[in-house]
């Protein structure tokens, strides 16, 4: 059993996780943690509930301690789980949970590398051209930290349920192209629509 966090996000393994602890029911959750440095399981919370597949973190630092409880600290991506059933017992959501990991654990073709290294490298220029690209390139799980700059929610949960990183990097090889072109389309967007006042619907697209 794990306390559980949903959140507006989808943590992946090897991600930081700043977070502003202020809520009562977090405040007790990190009490309990930190402690023993225990997990706790982070999931992207949607309109319709929380999703069944989550990713661990654990403190890796607390960086403030307020006079009230709250907390500033930074958490780091763990472990994957899917959630088998969840308990309400305690003041924070907790759940009974199943871990894996990667099934298919064929290496990655230098063609496939190649191609995945075009699309961060686009990625990185779009979304963050301050990254740090050549840790990025090699890094152990590739996919995971290109996936860290995809910002659609739906796409990077898809990514994270995979279990092989060749299909992770052919998904991503697969949908930066869009992404991409999504993202410049945006930005222009953002340019010209109070020049003009045609483009402020422009997110529904």
């Amino acid at each position: 059993m794990i306390p559980l966090f949903p959140l507006s996000l989808v943590l992946l393994p090897g991600m930081p996780l700043p977070l502003h602890i202020f809520e009562d029911r977090y405040k007790e959750m990190m009490s309990d943690i930190i402690p023993v440095e225990g997990e706790f399981g982070v999931v992207l919370a949607k309109e319709d509930g929380i999703v069944n597949i989550g990713c661990t973190a654990t403190v890796v630092n607390v960086v403030r301690k307020y006079p009230d409880g709250r907390l500033d600290l930074v958490a780091a991506g763990q472990r994957r789980f899917r959630i088998e059933s969840l308990d309400e017992d305690k003041a924070y959501l907790r759940a009974a949970v199943e871990y894996f990991d990667d099934e298919d654990l064929n290496e990655v073709s230098p063609d496939l590398r190649r191609k995945a290294g075009v699309a961060l490298r686009q990625l990185v220029e779009v979304e963050r051209p301050e990254a740090p690209l050549e840790k990025i390139e090699n890094a152990a799980r590739l996919s995971f930290q290109m996936a860290q700059l995809v910002s659609d929610l739906d796409k990077r949960q898809t990514i994270l349920t995979l279990r092989s990183e060749v299909e992770r990097l052919e998904y991503l090889v697969r949908i930066v192209p869009e992404h991409i072109t999504q993202r410049k389309y945006l930005a222009l967007a953002k340019r010209v629509g109070p020049q003009n006042g045609h483009a402020k619907h422009v997110t529904s697209v």
